[in-house]
């Protein structure tokens, strides 16, 4: 699979070109926003990594760019923990996922085979289907039953994401609170709560859970 990576600090760019090339996979680094976009036009890429703040072009303004030309490639953003009160920004522009610097290189090569696996897993790579008859649409975030659209919250919504992301294996609370709650302290009978409201807009079994362990949702076979 081809990637793209996006970062102008030099060591770290040769150390995860490094490490993914290890891996298997054919890195094109860029340490310039204009010369990235030109190559996302010019080749295909499987996956993008982004820095968000890089010369010329922004990774915030790469993203706005390529979805408003329809282009739908997973993009997972690499961003200092500064960044983090604008990541708002970046889901709502249309990044699919996110790591804080500093990271370690097996946190990346994680989300990176999760987004992998969500997006090219079957034919048509934008469609999961989940039990009990749901559809979820991972380009768009949106979950259906039957074609209907079902209305979730933005948190409902990031924890339908990250247990689909995950799907089949249970997640911990405390990944939930990480990936969700940006790490932020929330008591686990709050988050209880919020699976419950998605429960009470879905059906008790979309949902599973086991005590000590964690949350899941199953995709059907």
């Amino acid at each position: 699979m081809r990637l793209l990576l996006l970062e102008d600090d030099l060591d770290y760019k040769e150390s995860i070109k490094e490490y993914l090339e290890s891996l298997g996979y054919k890195i094109d680094d860029f340490d310039d926003g204009e010369e990235a976009l030109s190559a996302i036009y010019e080749n295909k890429y499987h996956l993008l990594i982004l820095d968000i703040r890089v010369p010329s072009l922004s990774g915030y303004e790469l993203v706005k760019i390529i979805r408003e030309n329809k282009d739908n490639t997973p993009v997972i953003y690499i961003t200092s923990l500064t960044d983090i009160n604008n990541l708002s920004l970046g889901y709502e522009l249309g990044c699919n996922d996110y790591i804080k610097k500093p990271f370690s290189p097996k946190e990346l090569k994680y989300r990176i085979e999760q987004l992998i696996k969500l997006f090219y897993s079957n034919e048509n790579s934008g469609q999961v289907k989940l039990k009990p008859n749901f559809m979820y649409d991972v380009l768009k975030r949106e979950l259906f039953l039957d074609k209907n659209l079902i209305n979730l919250t933005k948190k409902q919504s990031a924890v339908v994401f990250c247990l689909v992301s995950n799907k089949n294996q249970f997640v911990s609370i405390d990944r939930l609170r990480s990936e969700v709650w940006d790490d932020k302290y929330i008591c686990e009978a709050d988050i209880r709560v919020c699976i419950k409201k998605i429960r009470d807009k879905t059906s008790k079994e979309f949902i599973t859970n086991q005590r000590g362990i964690g949350y899941k949702i199953d995709s059907e076979k």
